[in-house]
């Protein structure tokens, strides 16, 4: 087991899509294994994504029950139904200091490949369906700095750079 460095924004390789896996074997399983291994290690961590490990695959671990004992594995998930709106503050463990009000589904049904390529679907609503969501766009090479207008998405790009320059100092 091996756990992975974190990218951290402005790193372009985040803004990289995860190719869709189409082999599903031992190795895949190792990858996964990692995934969770550094999702753990990590600090107030609900969930990771394969692009923010620099790893070029659609897959997505996720835990955040207070004992870690609820893992979920999402590989190639796609949004099929979304309904409502919720807006809730988000961070992210690639952008590391800030935070903002991001505006997402409060329902939404998705589709996914378990870890022996078996279709699913699931349901999730709340802070479950938020998180597949924000899991989601990274996926796709979008951060949730991307979700907020030109203005306030500058002013948190200010922030993040004073706080990497005062960490250094």
């Amino acid at each position: 087991m091996a756990i992975y460095p974190l990218l951290q924004f402005p790193d372009p390789l985040l803004n990289r899509p995860g190719k869709t896996v189409t082999v599903f074997d031992e190795n895949l399983k190792e990858i996964v294994s990692n995934m969770f291994e550094t999702h753990y290690a990590q600090e107030n961590c609900a969930a990771l994504a394969a692009t923010q490990l620099g790893i070029e695959m659609k897959i997505t671990v996720i835990d955040f029950s207070d004992m870690k004992n609820q893992p979920l594995c999402l590989i190639n998930p796609e949004i099929i139904e979304k309904s409502g709106s919720h807006q809730e503050e988000e961070g992210c463990m690639s952008v590391s200091g800030v935070s903002a009000k991001i505006t997402r589904a409060s329902r939404i049904k998705i589709k996914y490949q378990d870890i022996t390529g078996q279709e699913q679907q699931m349901s999730a609503e709340g802070f479950m369906a938020k998180c597949i969501q924000h899991e989601i766009d990274h996926l796709n090479g979008v951060l949730y700095l991307e979700r907020l207008n030109h203005l306030k998405r500058k002013m948190l790009e200010m922030k993040i750079l004073k706080l990497k320059i005062k960490k250094k100092s």
